[in-house]
């Protein structure tokens, strides 16, 4: 567990964010080495049949993933204000949660998994092979939470690299599994998905045996765990706004697949590989800005807002700086970068110009993912989640289809980095205001749980 109110705060939020890096390198690993294996090995169809399956996947699990950044928070800022029973009481309800809610979105979407690809316009040919792909997806959903969930209460202790350890390890099983069910026992796109489903489950087992292990207080018992009411609809007051926003850039991300899709397979999968490609540029901003949440959380529950604003401040200059190298070297690479994916030379130069279009704009959405991670560590995610669907649903998906019937595929490439702006300017001059400030949940000097807003949502 590691202490992020005390000690130089950029030294605290770089070396607390390198381990999520590293973590989020082999975490995109499995959907790219899936990616790169069956694109290579299967076939531009069954490339096309990952890539159209990912959206739906993110929608139904986003909601979740909200309520599961709600509990990081408040154990970010209950472990700075040092209340150690509130800590334990909200892992036990994320547990709980987290499991039940796992179950349902595994049945509905096994149920509803086909009606789900025809609503984005999946060709006939990639969809039987996405529809394979999906189902066992969504069968592995309680290991993906599992993991996440074990993953969340360790960020929010302060421990990054622990939860980097355990994908590392899952990765390489991953990839070995890739290899094994696809290369030998000739399983298909069904092989790509159970390696997946099978790494991400060893990750919460071993996830759970060292929470066990090692955190005496906050170790897994469920016949002593606690569902706590008021935690919960704390938790909902600040992930909700975020898994709302991440659900509807889900609902946007399977808008704008439907575009992709109806320009054929050739184009779907250009954009899967350009889109996998862009995922890595962004994790080390995405990164920062995770640990720029949890340090923000553990720094105002320490009543510490001067921190706060230095370690914003040095945060920035670091991210534009990665931003401009990260421009240059996709710039420079990005027709053998997409090669890597896909051989076909119709697919490499639909993939290259997505990339030639968004990555000179990376340091917009870098800034604004720095800023965003400062509001939601402050407990303020209903701002973040309303530019977010402004940005998107106002912006980039309009832009998108009309400049995609006037540019073809370009145009809706040119849709994203139009949107980021967008984003980048309400999210700095809301930050500008102040407002943010007053959000935190936990007052340090009273070391209690703001009661008359938990009453106020009730």
């Amino acid at each position: 567990m590691k202490d992020l109110t005390k000690g130089n705060e950029a030294k605290n939020i770089l070396f607390f964010a390198l381990p999520m890096l590293i973590g989020n390198v082999f975490q995109q690993l499995y959907n790219t080495v899936d990616g790169i294996i069956v694109g290579q090995k299967l076939g531009t169809q069954a490339q096309a049949a990952v890539g159209a399956s990912f959206p739906i996947i993110f929608l139904l699990v986003s909601l979740l993933i909200g309520v599961t950044m709600g509990s990081t928070i408040l154990i970010a800022q209950y472990y700075g204000a040092k209340d150690m029973k509130k800590v334990k009481l909200t892992i036990d309800t994320a547990y709980i949660f987290l499991f039940i809610a796992s179950l349902c979105i595994t049945i509905f979407g096994m149920v509803f998994s086909e009606k789900l690809l025809v609503m984005l316009k999946v060709p006939s040919e990639v969809m039987a092979a996405a529809k394979i792909y999906l189902n066992i997806m969504f069968a592995g959903m309680i290991a993906m939470f599992g993991y996440n969930s074990v993953s969340a209460v360790l960020r929010g202790l302060g421990d990054s690299k622990t939860p980097m350890i355990f994908l590392i390890i899952s990765t390489f099983i991953n990839i070995g599994l890739d290899l094994l069910f696809i290369l030998v026992f000739n399983w298909g796109i069904a092989g790509a998905a159970w390696a997946t489903v099978i790494a991400q489950g060893f990750s919460f087992i071993i996830g759970i045996y060292y929470l066990n292990r090692t955190h005496e207080v906050f170790k897994l018992n469920i016949f002593k765990m606690r569902f706590d009411r008021k935690i919960f609809v704390l938790s909902l007051k600040i992930g909700l706004p975020t898994g709302v926003q991440q659900m509807l850039f889900s609902l946007g991300l399977m808008a704008l697949q439907g575009i992709v899709n109806s320009f054929g397979k050739v184009t779907m999968a250009g954009y899967f590989a350009g889109s996998r490609i862009d995922s890595f540029a962004s994790m080390p901003v995405m990164s920062l800005g995770a640990a720029i949440s949890t340090f923000t959380g553990q720094n105002l529950g320490a009543n510490k807002k001067e921190r706060v604003k230095k370690g914003l401040e040095a945060t920035i200059i670091l991210v534009i700086l990665l931003s401009i190298v990260t421009t240059v070297v996709l710039f420079v690479f990005r027709y053998k970068l997409v090669w890597l994916f896909n051989k076909n030379s119709d697919v490499i130069g639909v993939g290259s110009s997505y990339i030639k279009i968004i990555a000179p704009f990376y340091v917009v959405i870098g800034v604004q993912f720095i800023v965003t991670g400062l509001l939601r560590g402050a407990g303020d995610t209903i701002v973040p989640m309303v530019i977010s669907i402004i940005g998107l649903w106002l912006v980039r998906i309009p832009v998108a289809y009309f400049l995609s019937n006037k540019m073809g595929s370009d145009g809706i490439w040119w849709g994203v980095p139009i949107g980021w702006c967008i984003g980048f300017l309400l999210t700095i001059s809301y930050y500008l205001t102040g407002k943010w400030k007053d959000k935190v949940i936990v007052n340090k000097e009273k070391n209690i749980v703001d009661s008359d807003t938990v009453e106020d949502i009730l």
